[in-house]
């Protein structure tokens, strides 16, 4: 089930942008800081602890996620990509991942292994030769 993040919760901060872009990088604010503190959220306690639980430099010690996006030239666009990259994180920590099921190698499986052995068995027996002087 795919849990959305509410817009409500998230705190937007516009600040400059790094990198190429002439004069329109040093004077307008089209970079942005999404802020979104996990426990405070509306998201299930499962996704939560799944979320705080994840080794991801983006989540601060105190449960905060931070991410920031300056690839768009307007601020709309930067906006939209946080919010879609927040969005991909929780649907990461929602998913839960299909029980694997134990299974035995077949008989025939277990022969031809056997039967693998036993030829480098024999391929090696015959290395062994007289001693060298």
């Amino acid at each position: 089930m795919r849990h959305v993040v509410a817009a409500s919760e998230v705190e937007w901060q516009a600040i400059r942008a790094q990198g190429p872009g002439g004069q329109n990088v040093n004077k307008v604010s089209n970079a942005v800081h999404l802020r979104f503190d996990i426990a405070a959220s509306s998201l299930p306690e499962a996704v939560k602890h799944q979320l705080l639980k994840t080794a991801d430099q983006r989540i601060s010690s105190a449960g905060v996620v931070v991410i920031k996006a300056q690839s768009a030239r307007s601020l709309a666009a930067n906006k939209a990509e946080a919010l879609a990259r927040l969005q991909k994180l929780v649907d990461a920590a929602g998913h839960t991942p299909k029980r694997r099921k134990p299974t035995k190698p077949t008989a025939a499986s277990r022969q031809r292994r056997l039967q693998a052995k036993g030829l480098r068995s024999s391929l090696k027996a015959l290395r062994g030769g007289a001693p060298r002087e």
